[in-house]
């Protein structure tokens, strides 16, 4: 501003006013020469992260403090259809092989004709963030080659072709996409080659698994739903048509032929999928038969339990094994699976988390079920919330199996506390969210979320994918003050992620159970490394790993509080 203009604001009828703009202009000018100048928060900015020091809280949110700085975007301005609701999900992985867990996570994008709003100049990508073993992560998402943009839900991770490095699968809407680990930090697409994209189904999640124990992994792909967005038949306060309205969207089985190329068996191994709208799917050998099963958790209609026959077909065992449906007798809004052996009968029990009272279904020996979720105390506690991811986890160590369980709003952007139940060892579990942090206090619109130790002390952290906002970083304070022990396994005759390996670990005078498990929870995957507390046991007695080639290893008197490389002999 000149002299010739400053004499004008004072000449006229308007001097005051014209007084009052030049102030503010002149004020404005040292607020932004102040800032201009401000070069220690330039800096401060650019300065290399550090973790912040434990608080008090079991669980202390830490996300952008640590680089995890990703928000979830579901394409658009405002929550408009089912698709949009469905969310994003994360995988804990070492895409590196550094020994430290890195993080990958989904978004939705931009589509014409999907998103109403106006498209952005910059569209989200998902994110690959590499863990630099110092508390602290960085963005590698672009040198990686891992981005998109697609609009991904759920992604997958295993070492398909077994050569050392953990490659991804991404459920899109639209095309799915397999992306090559080169080995070199960098990825390749080779979804044409190895013929797994699908045409343009919602596919919603997929796990991997040996389904005929030759040594690659096969993977199964849940698909959803016939989305039409021009479709507006709908009761208006629900915001947007629920699944119903859509027609359901055929599940596929893909075989891995050996050759970096894929076969879809879903008909030749019997898999009829007439109604069944997946949200989440998971793998286990359910009755110890030493053949993978898979369980797919049905929205709206009866879930699926697909019993592996010996590698030749599958059956399903939803309505004989009574997994099929909720414990009222009615298909549940059933969300996502995990399994773990909660009672430690050396059998695998299953968590359905869905949009009310959840199901703990305890595994009775020759393929049956019983819903546990009332008398466990979980059903009443979860009554009031809409449950997505869910997984078993130790997060205390005592050496029983607790339960993290995601809430959110099915059809609006309403948050929800998130749950942690406590294994009481008694059949029982009890909500002690509130005693683990200020964190379950917040109300978010939870999706996805995996678990992990990704600082390697022993405790199992978590991260979440909450609905078109921040994710969620929960890093575990306290859980280490107890012993454990972790142990990493790498397949020789059997696929090198050994995913279907049972492990039982004997030690302080009981016997745990876990497996080696692809996807857990909702559209995400845990840490591929298996976990068990140990309490106050100093020495482990025992561990017995049956491989999936059928091998017995057995390890003993193993020290604690180790990350335990084992290679199958």
């Amino acid at each position: 501003m000149n002299l010739t203009m400053i004499k004008k604001f004072f000449t006229g009828q308007a001097v005051y006013s014209n007084y009052l703009i030049l102030s503010i202009f002149i004020f404005s000018l040292l607020v932004a020469g102040c800032q201009s100048g401000n070069k220690p928060a330039r800096q401060a900015k650019s300065a290399p992260l550090v973790a912040p020091p434990a608080n008090d809280d079991f669980f202390q949110e830490i996300s952008r403090e640590i680089g995890l700085d990703f928000v979830h975007w579901i394409g658009g301005d405002e929550l408009i259809n089912i698709v949009m609701s469905d969310g994003g999900g994360a995988a804990f992985l070492d895409f590196d092989q550094d020994g430290y867990m890195d993080i990958y996570v989904c978004t939705g994008t931009w589509i014409e004709n999907f998103s109403k709003s106006k498209k952005p100049d910059v569209l989200p990508v998902n994110r690959l963030y590499r863990n630099l073993g110092n508390g602290t992560f960085e963005d590698v998402t672009r040198k990686a080659g891992v981005g998109g943009p697609w609009y991904t839900m759920g992604v997958s991770v295993a070492d398909y072709n077994n050569d050392g490095y953990p490659d991804l699968y991404l459920s899109n809407y639209g095309p799915n996409v397999l992306l090559k680990n080169n080995g070199n930090g960098k990825f390749t697409d080779v979804t044409k080659r190895a013929g797994v994209a699908g045409g343009n189904e919602c596919s919603i999640g997929a796990t991997w698994l040996d389904f005929d124990n030759d040594g690659y992994l096969d993977v199964y792909v849940g698909n959803f739903l016939e989305f039409d967005p021009e479709y507006k038949y709908y009761y208006a306060p629900d915001g947007f048509p629920g699944p119903m309205a859509y027609d359901a969207q055929k599940d596929v089985l893909y075989r891995n032929n050996g050759d970096g190329t894929f076969e879809d068996v879903t008909d030749k191994m019997g898999i009829v999928d007439l109604d069944g709208r997946a949200m989440g799917v998971g793998s286990a050998d359910i009755d110890d038969d030493g053949w993978v099963d898979i369980y797919v958790a049905n929205d709206h209609t009866m879930n699926y339990l697909w019993h592996n026959e010996g590698g030749k077909g599958f059956t399903d065992w939803g309505i004989r094994s009574g997994t099929a449906f909720s414990q009222g007798g009615e298909a549940a809004v059933s969300m996502s699976v995990d399994y773990a052996d909660f009672n430690d009968d050396g059998l695998l029990d299953m968590f359905v988390s869905d949009d009310t009272y959840c199901a703990l279904y305890e595994n009775l020996g020759n393929g049956l079920f019983a819903d546990r979720g009332v008398p466990s105390g979980i059903s009443m506690a979860s009554a009031q919330f809409v449950g997505w991811s869910s997984s078993f986890l130790d997060y205390d160590n005592d050496s029983y199996v607790d339960i993290f369980k995601v809430n959110g709003e099915l059809k609006h952007l309403y948050g929800h506390e998130d749950q942690v139940f406590r294994n009481e060892g008694n059949g029982k579990f009890r909500d002690v969210s509130l005693e683990l942090g200020e964190y379950f206090e917040q109300e978010l619109v939870g999706r996805g979320a995996a678990m992990g130790d990704y600082d390697n002390d022993g405790d199992i952290d978590i991260f979440i994918v909450n609905l078109n906002d921040h994710c969620a970083f929960l890093r575990n304070n306290k859980g280490n003050q107890n012993n454990w022990i972790t142990l990493k396994l790498t397949g020789t005759t059997s696929n090198r992620d050994a995913v279907g390996a049972r492990i039982r670990v004997t030690a302080g005078g009981k016997t745990q159970t876990a497996v080696r498990k692809s996807t857990t929870g909702y559209l995400s995957q845990n840490d591929p490394r298996v976990h068990f507390g140990l309490a106050k046991s100093e020495i482990i007695d025992r561990i017995e790993i049956r491989w999936p080639s059928g091998k017995i290893q057995v390890l003993e008197n193993i020290s604690p509080n180790q990350i335990l490389d084992v290679k199958e002999p």
